[in-house]
């Protein structure tokens, strides 16, 4: 079932927001200083500083000796993930502001992780309504836009596997009808873009596009959301050109290796 546009809740609480995206961006993106998770999160050096100290102290995060901190134990990926995820954000983001700049929409990166898709960047646009950041959150693969693009350089073989029966005895509520994703997924092959229309989240509206690396494997989706009574039909095309545009200047300046 798809769910309500996510927007902040009412009586948000600062320090559990900065808290939580700061384990998301040590998580995601390996050693990060005091000063960096400062300047992400806007707050002082002290404030970031005594975050950081209790995600030592609840294993969410270490400092090593250089005074980085790093994911602890709860949170820790493989390094190689961390590193790759760390250079596809850092590359990306120039591109994701230049979207919000020409689209004046959110813009976001995701990669997929089995059968969930999760959001590496997201810079939010300046409009009073707008779809807000997505940066950490992880949501089914086969309801957002890019975790379909992604899905989509699968072969029936890898995503039988994804969807495996077994894989769903304890929630087969949330298993697919792989029937009808195929068909989706060949549209998404067919086309070069996805347009995520309330599969999500209801009111929401997504278009997106892959990025690729030099073996011509997708990497990522990169996409922009907007609320849905903003999106006009008659804009497909200009925005998926922009998102193509956006795409090749990211796989430009990734790193060889």
């Amino acid at each position: 079932m798809d769910k309500p546009l996510k927007n902040p809740p009412p009586y948000a609480i600062s320090s559990v927001d900065h808290a939580l995206r700061a384990a998301a961006m040590l998580q995601l993106e390996g050693g990060l200083t005091v000063s960096q998770v400062a300047e992400r999160l806007g707050v002082a050096r002290s404030t970031a500083h005594r975050l950081l100290a209790m995600l030592v102290y609840r294993d969410f995060a270490v400092q090593d000796e250089k005074r980085v901190y790093r994911a602890g134990p709860v949170l820790e990926l493989a390094a190689h993930s961390q590193s790759q995820v760390s250079r596809l954000r850092a590359v990306a983001l120039p591109h994701l502001h230049r979207l919000v700049g020409l689209l004046e929409e959110t813009a976001n990166l995701t990669i997929r992780t089995g059968d969930t898709a999760r959001f590496i960047a997201s810079v939010e646009c300046a409009q009073a309504l707008r779809v807000g950041s997505r940066e950490g959150m992880v949501f089914p693969a086969h309801r957002t836009t890019a975790g379909l693009l992604l899905l989509a350089e699968l072969t029936e073989d890898e995503l039988r596997e994804v969807y495996a029966v077994e894989r769903y005895h304890d929630r087969p509520g949330e298993r697919p009808d792989l029937a009808a994703l195929a068909t989706d997924l060949e549209r998404a092959r067919r086309g070069g873009f996805v347009v995520n229309q309330d599969r999500s989240e209801r009111g929401l509206v997504a278009v997106g596009v892959p990025v690729r690396g030099t073996d011509g494997v997708a990497l990522a989706g990169v996409s922009v959301s907007m609320p849905g009574v903003r999106y006009a039909p008659g804009r497909l095309q200009s925005l998926v050109a922009t998102l193509n545009a956006a795409a090749r200047g990211i796989e430009t300046d990734l790193p060889a290796n």
